[in-house]
């Protein structure tokens, strides 16, 4: 295998030919304001491999705004390490210039007015264009796509993922992994994937429940270049836990590190001369996997949204982080002789939507599958003064905003709202259409319940989701971002082991402490609970949103972050 030394002696002399993977250029151009498409993919090929990466799209098919988290909090051994670190710190940490189309790409500092200044990001016309160049670069190149595919958006839910299917068909993936995928139910899954995919669905550690037995093919084998290459699937471990089991009863999932290696194993016992997992773990369970699974050289990590403009090297193995909303593909070129990985070189390329030409094959494909949706998508239900956004440890204005739409509409003293990681942001001065409230809200279990709860319920509920964030070991760490709330406030001590952690608990609208004993009129959506009834969150939001007409939101300060 190669050596630690080998690997900072390649990825040093990368930096030193592309800059710290390409952004040296990026503050040079943010100085002219002279953004161009060639020196966005301006590559110096390297080696006989190529990689492209995509992941996490969540069915965002054309440009979007997206704001980076202004809370990515790492605990235990991730402390104050990619990417858990952010805003000026990020900036400082990997030379980036403030102001610069980088700033704005990768941190949330001065979004707005960047904004403004770079456009939108993203759009699977502009990927296509950027996988298309890379192609005719490297023909000996494998495009892999991490899943979270298929859902979050008007389109992908009223064809069932159909939309997004079609499009991955057209770009020429060559394998997926899954996780929101499954929220369609296996019945769907099965379908698209024996009769509408194009490239295997993997998943090496998806088993059958009856025969406790793996499901689906677990693995690949690539040949290009005259290298056999193996690319592993690994689904997102805690599907019952973090969605509606009962929407895929049939299988069960888990880290399984233990068939990971067997996997490894296997494929190193065939000859391959490269290994490479396609992962929906996310960051930090993908860094403890690479310390512990051997015989791993390459982990496209997807699931928590991270975009780190350079490969985390762990051992032998270099991890690659691709964002998320189309908004960056990641281009990995590899030495690979005598079954090693001799280097590597790296380029997080940003898709600019304003400087990236699109696809017109793509594009025309993408107007198609929106066509018989255009009104509904276009509507315009009211307009906002605030920035809307939600990616972040804590509370963002797109779920204060639905928050305030819960209590509103449900009567409720308290709202409740996942710390999914998905949606797109909006500028102030945007225009709030039904499109953008679908593209934070668009699920297969949107119902808006109504249910009484006790404080100490209120208090377990977010005792629980705060350890699957901030539990030092990352195999327990089971979910996405906090819960949102509206109508209560709370501190939270990361540092603390489960039980200890949220205290405080008060009612905004009254500043009374909330009583373990007392009762509580709550509201919420999401429940991974079978048969729950309510409205859809989105007409829920939507609702809200006409009688408001324009939103304005004040600073939120409900919750309190201690131990950092």
């Amino acid at each position: 295998m190669i050596t630690r030394r080998e690997f900072l002696q390649a990825g040093m002399a990368a930096s030193a030919i592309v800059g710290a993977s390409g952004l040296g250029n990026w503050s040079r151009l943010a100085a002219q304001q002279a953004l161009t498409q060639d020196q966005l993919l301006q590559f110096d090929d390297f080696g006989n491999l190529t990689l492209i990466h995509i992941t996490d799209i969540h069915a965002q098919l054309k440009p979007v705004w997206f704001r980076e988290p202004e809370w990515n909090i790492g605990v235990g051994e991730a402390k104050g390490r990619p990417p858990h670190v952010v805003g000026r710190a990020f900036q400082e940490m990997f030379g980036i210039a403030p102001g610069s189309p980088e700033a704005y790409a990768l941190t949330h500092e001065d979004f707005a007015a960047l904004g403004k200044t770079y456009g939108r990001m993203g759009g699977m016309d502009r990927v296509a264009t950027v996988v298309k160049a890379i192609r005719a670069a490297r023909p000996d190149s494998i495009l892999l796509d991490g899943g979270d595919t298929w859902q979050g958006s008007y389109t992908s839910l009223m064809t069932k993922g159909q939309d997004c299917v079609n499009v991955m068909n057209a770009l020429g993936v060559e394998a997926m992994t899954s996780h929101w995928e499954w929220t369609y139910g296996t019945g769907r899954v099965k379908e698209i994937v024996e009769t509408q995919l194009n490239f295997p669905f993997l998943g090496a550690n998806i088993f059958d429940v009856e025969w406790d037995e793996p499901a689906f093919e677990p693995y690949r084998i690539f040949e290009k270049a005259g290298l056999r290459i193996a690319v592993i699937g690994q689904a997102f471990p805690y599907m019952p836990i973090a969605n509606p089991g009962w929407m895929f009863p049939e299988y069960s999932f888990g880290i399984r590190e233990e068939r990971m290696q067997e996997v490894v194993d296997e494929v190193r016992a065939a000859g391959v001369d490269l290994v490479v997992c396609l992962s929906h773990n996310g960051f930090d369970v993908d860094r403890k996997m690479a310390g512990r699974v051997k015989g791993i050289d390459v982990i496209l990590s997807g699931h928590t949204h991270d975009a780190v403009p350079e490969p985390i090297l762990v051992g032998d193995t270099i991890l690659i982080a691709s964002g998320s909303h189309g908004k960056f593909v990641s281009r990995v070129d590899l030495d690979v002789r005598d079954g090693r990985m001799m280097g590597f070189r790296h380029k997080l390329i940003p898709i600019f939507s304003d400087v990236i030409a699109p696809d017109p094959d793509m594009a025309a494909l993408i107007d198609a599958e929106r066509a018989p949706f255009r009104a509904e998508l276009e509507e315009k239900i009211g307009t906002t003064e605030s920035l809307l956004y939600r990616r972040g440890n804590f509370q963002g204005t797109w779920d204060d905003l639905i928050c305030d739409a819960i209590r509103n509409e449900r009567d409720a003293q308290i709202a409740l709202s996942p710390g999914v990681r998905w949606g797109a942001s909006l500028l102030p001065g945007d225009a709030i259409t039904r499109e953008d409230i679908h593209n934070v809200t668009s699920m297969t279990y949107g119902a808006c319940y109504r249910t009484e709860m006790t404080g100490e319920t209120l208090k377990t509920i977010l005792e629980d989701v705060a350890d699957n964030i901030f539990n030092p070991d990352p195999y327990y760490q089971q979910g996405g971002d906090m819960v949102r709330v509206g109508g209560m406030a709370f501190t939270c001590d990361v540092s603390q082991p489960i039980g200890s952690r949220i205290g405080a608990m008060t009612l905004t609208d009254t500043g009374e402490a909330i009583d373990a004993a007392k009762t509580y009129t709550v509201a919420g959506w999401a429940s991974v609970n079978e048969g729950t009834e309510g409205p859809q969150i989105w007409d829920v939001v939507e609702a809200h949103v006409r009688k408001l007409g324009t939103v304005s939101l004040s600073p939120n300060t409900s919750v309190s972050v201690t131990g950092l």
